[in-house]
């Protein structure tokens, strides 16, 4: 047991209950309280940073999630009579290349947060606060989750706190936007709950041995029965994959969020109180992300290749491209901002979809830099309307003679989300570019295009607030405050952590190399270059990362038994049948005894499809 994590997750907790406790006449009271409760989980998220050992590729050889720092003890456990495995879902804590910097994102944007909400929020004070540091809990508990349940249930447990937030101390539509948000993740979340579900289902269909919820037993399990070399297994998988990974991309789309599942986020980041909107752009939004990153990508891996990549990698251009252009045409500050959010999300997702190191990679990294430099965006956008009371851009100029300190912020916050060299932004971008190119390079041309766009409405905006005319009349027009040292504080390690992400990103990157490189060997036939394709046939379909099965094996053996046949899922025609793609022949499966469907069938004979994605 660990308790460093357990401590690290339960103290936002402890310290809200406490501060709810205390009321909104202890107001001076809570604030502290909220402080010193985020900095000391910061502080504990340092020392497992501090504490990680980064993984090399040898020692993830033979599994794809092995986490640090661990902590299991059932939570629920139900033991079969007939002798079958018990139902056992675990509270399974650890820490892992992907998800350390993560949880250092989250304590870090909190305190920021708890900060930016100090004079800001003035009404229920000590429940505000009490819900900000809840929903810390949530967000650190998804990223330390190794088990499907546990991971689910802090996953919509997130919902409460920040619908509470908006619905509370939000702007004028705050009801709505409260609303919105709850129904659209609420609604794709139970889709992905099923596709959990099913996923430890179809484990145990194919080896009854096998009932388990540990996210890195039931990786390593199914990529076990893929490489056993059962043709029965393989169809199965092929087809249960399908079903399963659209389950779960409901709920991930939605979260992200991919066009066009996104029209929930502009609202709720315009109503959102300043505290968040940040926690929902620099953390919130990255659940999606790292579900993709966590959990499709590692047991889908049929399915990913097949349908995931065409599906979210247009997706991703799509997002990049219309968040953008919506981005250029907004005269509301924080809606300018939540446009660029969901056209810099399209970058995370084409790197991670670009399955080679070099695009997962780059696609965690960019999730790192958009937390950072849009939270810093959107702290600065609640700076200024506390002393504009406006975000509009027509009332807002010369700012850059007043506020010397608040457009220094600006300017390196959109510097940074732009992408130049030398801070984060580039770093990220340029690693998942570099990863798509090599997969589908159609995909990174159209998604740099989003770079321009990206830095043409930044741009223009810094040109209207700090160098356009000043307004003649209006809070504008006036004398305004600059920044102040709490304020300073708040933005200045967000500043820090850009700049040296940018200058050396490599211990960033060292510490994911392993599980990255453990990730990407899934899907190395799957992204096979023209050439590799001539001697694909010759390859194994799927990297050897988990021990193989016989076909008689207990592995395979419920499936291929006489008299049982495989579990038959209706895969629609658009599904690319993945050794095809690589240049192999796909199993037979012509006897009617293993598999029962024609289509089934078919799929699995069809051959590849010519073109991009058939590579």
């Amino acid at each position: 047991m660990n308790v460093l994590l357990i401590i690290m997750i339960l103290l936002p907790a402890i310290g809200g209950i406490v501060i709810a406790l205390l009321g909104s006449q202890h107001a001076a009271a809570a604030r502290k309280l909220s402080l010193i409760t985020a900095l000391a989980a910061l502080a504990l998220a340092v020392v497992v940073a501090v504490q990680y050992e980064p993984r090399t590729a040898r020692q993830l050889q033979s599994r794809i999630i092995d986490p640090q720092m661990t902590t299991r003890a059932a939570w629920l456990e139900f033991a079969a009579a007939d002798g079958a495995p018990p139902t056992r879902i675990e509270a399974f804590l650890g820490i892992d290349g992907i998800s350390l910097w993560l949880v250092v994102l989250t304590a870090l944007l909190t305190v920021s947060a708890v900060l930016a909400s100090w004079t800001a929020i003035d009404a229920r004070v000590a429940e505000f606060y009490a819900w900000l540091m809840i929903l810390e809990t949530g967000m650190l508990g998804v990223f330390c989750a190794f088990d499907l349940i546990l991971f689910y249930v802090f996953f919509e447990f997130t919902l409460i706190p920040l619908f509470f937030l908006i619905g509370i101390w939000g702007g004028s539509q705050r009801e709505y936007a409260a609303g919105k948000f709850f129904i659209y993740t609420l609604t794709g979340s139970l889709l992905s709950l099923l596709g959990l579900v099913a996923t430890v289902l179809a484990v145990h269909a194919v080896n009854p041995q096998v009932l388990t919820f540990s996210i890195p037993t039931l990786a390593q399990e199914i990529q076990a029965q893929l490489n056993s070399g059962d043709p029965a297994t393989v169809a199965f998988w092929r087809n249960a994959q399908f079903w399963i990974f659209l389950a779960l991309f409901a709920g991930f789309a939605i979260k992200v969020p991919l066009f066009p599942f996104h029209t929930w986020l502009p609202l709720a980041h315009v109503e959102a109180p300043t505290a968040g909107s940040v926690l929902l752009a620099g953390v919130l939004l990255k659940l999606g992300s790292y579900g993709f990153l966590r959990l499709a990508m590692p047991l889908l891996p049929l399915a990913v290749a097949d349908v995931g990549v065409p599906l979210v990698a247009t997706l991703s251009v799509i997002g990049i491209l219309y968040g953008a252009l919506c981005a250029l045409s907004q005269r509301d500050m924080k809606r300018l901002v939540a446009y660029s959010s969901v056209s810099h999300l399209g970058f995370c997702m084409l790197g991670l979809f670009a399955l080679n190191a070099e695009g997962i990679a780059g696609g965690t990294l960019q999730m790192i830099n958009h937390g950072l430099s849009t939270g810093a965006l959107f702290l600065l956008v609640g700076m200024i309307y506390e002393r504009l009371h406006t975000r509009r851009l027509d009332e807002m100029g010369g700012l850059a003679a007043k506020m010397p300190w608040f457009s220094v912020g600006l300017v390196f916050a959109c510097l940074s989300s732009m992408g130049l060299p030398g801070l984060n932004g580039f770093v990220g971008e340029t690693l998942a570019l570099i990863g798509m190119f090599k997969a589908h390079p159609a995909y990174a041309a159209a998604g740099a295009a989003g770079i321009i766009l990206g830095a043409w409405y930044l741009l223009a905006m810094l040109q209207q607030v700090l160098f356009g005319p000043t307004p003649r009349k209006g809070p504008a027009a006036q004398p305004v405050p600059d920044l102040n040292l709490r304020e300073l504080a708040s933005l200045a390690p967000l500043a820090a952590a850009c700049l040296a992400i940018g200058v050396y990103p490599q211990p960033f990157l060292r510490s994911m190399k392993g599980e990255v490189d453990a990730l990407a060997g899934l899907y190395q036939f799957a992204a096979a270059s023209p050439l590799a394709e001539q001697s694909a046939a010759e390859s194994p379909p799927l990297a050897a990362s988990a021990t193989s099965a016989a076909p008689g094996s207990p592995a395979a053996e419920p499936l291929a038994a006489p008299g049982r046949a495989a579990p038959a899922l209706a895969a629609p025609a658009v599904v690319r049948p993945f050794f095809a793609a690589q240049g192999a022949q796909p199993p037979s499966l012509a006897s009617p005894s293993v598999v029962s469907g024609p289509s089934l069938a078919t799929s699995l004979a069809a051959p590849a499809p010519q073109g991009e994605f058939a590579r």
